[in-house]
């Protein structure tokens, strides 16, 4: 499956995993959250977890290079039982594991399903890479961007497949705007450029909606899952 590359950028694997688990049952909707070291994927992935642990069953794969941080970030918050946190180990730069070669993740998230199942979600968190950062569809049916808006007010405008190809692009951190010099009306021209019709959104996880934006885009992604 890694080695089914597209051959025009910055195309994805075009191939989609089965909907079904090997004893028939519809699996668990996946959809992976990249993006740039420190941009707040893992707060978001916790933040998400607590918006919707009430009313989905769900699980998180988390991916660091050589470490398990993110995951044990997870499990100190106690955003999720225990069982239903992993994680990867990548060994190499973040990509490796959710693009070029998806073997570890495949096995963590079936694994999960299969232990702790049965699942609504799975959210597959990458570990911190750059602007190309993507993820096989043979791994996640869905992906979401995160920059932070103390990385630059220029990056929408930088384009890069994970800008402009991403199912949704969170600019998380907009509380820090002033703070740093970003314009944030900037962004959203510079994004809406790059993205045509594709969701953004801007967050604080600090503010009272918090994550709440993503939350319902993720609602209405399984909505359609189950309704396929």
């Amino acid at each position: 499956m890694h080695l089914d590359h597209p051959t025009t950028y910055p195309q994805r694997h075009t191939h989609s995993a089965d909907a079904l688990r090997a004893d028939g049952t519809r699996r668990a909707l996946r959809i992976g959250l990249g993006g740039p070291v420190g941009s707040g994927k893992t707060a978001t992935v916790a933040a998400l977890c607590r918006a919707l642990r009430a009313e989905l069953s769900l699980a998180v794969v988390t991916n660091d290079i050589y470490t398990r941080e993110d995951a044990a970030f997870l499990l100190r918050e106690a955003v999720l039982p225990p069982e239903r946190i992993t994680a990867v180990e990548t060994g190499a730069c973040p990509h490796t594991a959710i693009r070029d070669d998806i073997s570890a993740n495949l096995e963590a998230v079936e694994d999960l399903e299969e232990e702790a199942g049965p699942l609504d979600l799975i959210l597959v968190e990458s570990g911190g890479d750059n602007l190309t950062a993507t993820f096989s569809k043979g791994l996640v049916d869905a992906q979401v961007f995160v920059i932070d808006v103390a990385g630059g007010d220029d990056i929408p405008r930088k384009g890069g497949p994970g800008v402009t190809t991403a199912d949704l692009l969170v600019v998380n951190k907009t509380d820090l705007a002033p703070y740093v010099g970003s314009d944030l009306q900037r962004m959203a021209r510079d994004a809406k450029e790059q993205r045509a019709e594709l969701p953004v959104v801007f967050q604080s996880l600090r503010s009272e909606d918090g994550v709440g934006q993503v939350a319902a885009w993720v609602r209405e992604r399984l909505a359609a899952w189950t309704a396929a």
